[in-house]
């Protein structure tokens, strides 16, 4: 990725996800998905103006889960949350209008495309993940 004293040369968002109408081709929706990463929202070049959503850059999300109601997608950086601890959210966005609809934190990055179990009628969502840490499939339990 090309750079300026540590700021990516490409204007954000970073990445985003964007909803066509399969029918028509129409654009539905498209929005920022990740967190803004800490070296840019920390950067002193930065310092002052609010960053809000930029995404990550130089990676790409890895891969979403669709539902009935839902588009589901992991993020594929870290950054620090208000609590001091390094995450990546797991996403869910209304897949009619995009609305953030939740989001979980994972322990890193998403590595792989999410997938969904059921067992006794409770729906499961499993993410591969991976970083410094090494890597893990973390399951999350939908509520019932």
């Amino acid at each position: 990725m090309t750079t300026v004293q540590g700021l990516p040369l490409i204007k954000p968002p970073y990445d985003r996800i964007t909803a066509y109408d399969m029918n028509t081709g129409d654009l539905l929706w498209q929005k920022t998905h990740g967190t803004t990463a800490d070296e840019i929202r920390n950067h002193p070049a930065l310092k002052g103006l609010d960053v809000a959503r930029l995404g990550h850059y130089g990676r790409i999300f890895i891969g979403v889960l669709a539902t009935r109601t839902l588009l589901i997608a992991g993020e594929g950086g870290v950054h620090t949350n208000d609590a001091g601890h390094r995450v990546a959210l797991l996403r869910a966005y209304d897949k009619a209008t995009g609305a953030d609809v939740g989001a979980v934190p994972m322990p890193e990055k998403q590595t792989g495309s999410p997938m969904t179990y059921m067992v006794n009628g409770r729906q499961f969502i499993v993410v591969a993940v991976s970083g410094a840490n090494g890597a893990e499939l973390v399951a999350y339990a939908l509520p019932q």
